[in-house]
This record gives structure tokens, C-alpha cells and sequence, in this order.
């Protein structure tokens, strides 16, 4: 393999992600490429695997926005530099606590954003899940 031209951030294997599952693959929660952070979709789920908020929305939204604002720290940008969001829900009825939640944590930021209601998430307890792209200011 080549030597790659972005820094990945928080490397993991998805056997320690679900292992109720029979993966095997090296992802991990960010990379920046140029003055540009991806970052991956996060959800109730602390950096130690813990689930906060079993059955509520709005709590597993405030986590997800805990990790986005880590992960966008460790890569040397900010959640005032969101470009763009995308928010997966399992349920539409839980758009108006979920977006609330999101909403606080991004206030004044004007990013732009999608929203979609899926059948199921990577595991069932998970009721939303947000990723975002950001940028580092140059």
C-alpha cells in the first residue's frame, strides 16, 4: 500500500465494534484529507463502547454530538466548521427530539443537512445516527 495523504483518527476493527457479528474490517471514527474531517456516523455509543439513552432518542443523539465534537477536536477543527450533516433515524417520530438535540450543539452554524428514515441502524438498540464533513480553517 502507498503511504496515505490523510490522518486517520481513532482506528478501529469492527470485531470490537460488533461482536455479535462476523466482521473483520479496519475502519476508523475520522480522517482528515487536506482541511477537510469526515467523520463517520456516530451514535448513543460513548468511545468505550457504552450505550447512553436505551430507547431514547434524544439522548443517543446528545452522546453522538459528544463523540462528533471529540472527534472533530482530535483532528484539529470544531463543530462551528460543520459544512454538512446527514441524520439517519429509525423512526420519523423521532426527528423532532433528535434534530432539537442536534440543533443545540450546532447553533449559528448554518450547515447544510439531510435527513433520512431508515429500517435499522448497524445494531438494534441504536435509534439515530448522525455523520458529518467539516472543515479546518486555513
Amino acid at each position: 500500500m502507498s503511504t496515505p495523504t490523510h490522518t486517520r483518527i481513532r482506528m478501529f476493527n469492527t470485531k470490537q465494534t460488533y461482536p455479535n457479528q462476523s466482521l473483520d474490517n479496519d475502519l476508523c471514527q475520522a480522517v482528515r484529507a487536506g482541511n477537510t474531517v469526515y467523520v463517520r456516523g456516530q451514535v448513543g455509543t460513548d468511545f468505550e463502547g457504552n450505550l447512553v439513552g436505551l430507547g431514547d432518542p434524544r439522548a443517543q443523539a446528545e452522546q453522538a454530538m459528544r463523540n462528533v465534537k471529540q472527534l472533530l477536536e482530535e483532528a484539529g477543527s470544531d463543530l462551528s466548521h460543520i459544512v454538512k450533516t446527514t441524520t439517519y433515524l429509525i423512526d420519523p417520530r423521532y426527528r423532532e427530539p433528535v434534530y432539537q438535540e442536534v440543533g443545540k450543539w450546532l447553533k449559528g452554524v448554518f450547515p447544510i443537512s439531510t435527513g433520512l428514515v431508515v429500517s435499522a441502524l448497524g445494531q438494534p438498540q441504536w435509534l439515530m445516527e448522525i455523520d458529518v464533513i467539516a472543515v479546518i480553517p486555513e
